[in-house]
């Protein structure tokens, strides 16, 4: 039995694998099908979301499977004072796989290890996302046609960004990524990123505050939203939240086939003006999100069609 809690569970051979996978689902979709049939995805979702949870259950239902879970922790016995060790021990009675989203840091390692069904880490607090950082490869992937030799930025909030961090822990793996880190001082990528992975590993990268000085040497622009969840005083999220704003006189100043990435929700940091720009791929983005799902719960439940 295998989870999937950090992007770094797949080796790269592995990742190879599942984004041929989903690849082909989205060329095929019939043939997957009635792939679950009689099997159900339990979705524990203690932090409010749209996308993660929604395309959880749309890869399952559209393998031929079911779904049951929650949308909050208000709705789960974990406003009784649960444990997440002892709901997912109840949870492996009533279900094949499990997708968890926890605001703790470590909350879905700890479910994993007390679980007897395989555990996908949907988020925990600011620390790792990897199904959307498989989401973020299978878009680059299919629009780029490699993951290698890319120059990557990475702009807004690249200190709580649990989004941000997954996806440069899996692309250093690949030959010739460089990245560049674009970000107000207060939102720096935190010190163990910059000195044990990138430091550490020898890849290029560089930090700037102004979007427009990186923005033309880009092969890859991925926006976030600076999260008001995860500051400690409104005081400061309101001062950094308008930092950085993507408009089209910005855009002019990038390549004509720069790819424009957000794992959403957006809330200002890219102007409406640039949605039907062909660089902006991030509702695509989302739409990819369900083909790796797909791709991930067949992985994990040893499903092969």
């Amino acid at each position: 039995m295998r989870h999937l809690i950090s992007p770094l569970d797949f080796s790269v051979e592995e990742l190879e694998r599942l984004l041929n996978l989903a690849n082909d689902i989205e060329n095929n979709p019939d043939k997957y099908a009635d792939a679950c049939k009689r099997k159900k995805l339990a979705t524990c979702f203690y932090e409010p979301s749209t996308r993660t949870r929604l395309s959880f259950e749309a890869a399952m239902l559209n393998l031929g499977g079911s779904v049951l879970g929650f949308a909050g922790a208000d709705s789960s016995s974990a406003a009784k004072g649960e444990s997440v060790s002892d709901t997912i021990r109840v949870i492996s009675s009533y279900a094949d796989i499990c997708a968890i989203r926890h605001p703790k840091e470590g909350a879905a390692l700890v479910a994993a290890s007390k679980s007897e069904i395989p555990v996908i880490n949907a988020g925990d607090g600011g620390h790792q996302h990897p199904t959307q950082t498989l989401t973020d490869l299978l878009t680059i992937r299919s629009l780029k046609g490699r993951l290698d030799n890319l120059t990557i930025g990475l702009c807004g909030d690249l200190k709580f960004g649990r989004t941000v961090h997954s996806l440069i822990h899996a692309l250093v793996r690949y030959e010739n990524v460089r990245f560049v880190l674009i970000s107000p001082e207060e939102l720096r990528i935190p010190e163990y990123i910059r000195e044990d992975v990138l430091k550490a590993k020898g890849v290029e990268f560089q930090e700037v505050e102004r979007l427009e000085d990186a923005i033309g040497s880009l092969d890859a622009l991925y926006m976030t939203r600076v999260q008001k969840e995860r500051f400690f005083n409104e005081e400061d999220y309101i001062r950094l939240k308008d930092f950085y704003v993507l408009n089209k006189a910005k855009l002019s100043l990038a390549k004509d086939d720069m790819l424009i990435l957000h794992p959403l929700p957006r809330v200002n940091e890219i102007a409406v003006e640039v949605d039907d720009d062909p660089r902006a791929v991030y509702f695509k983005q989302a739409k990819y999100g369900v083909y790796v799902r797909m791709a991930l719960i067949l992985t994990l439940l040893n499903i092969e069609v």
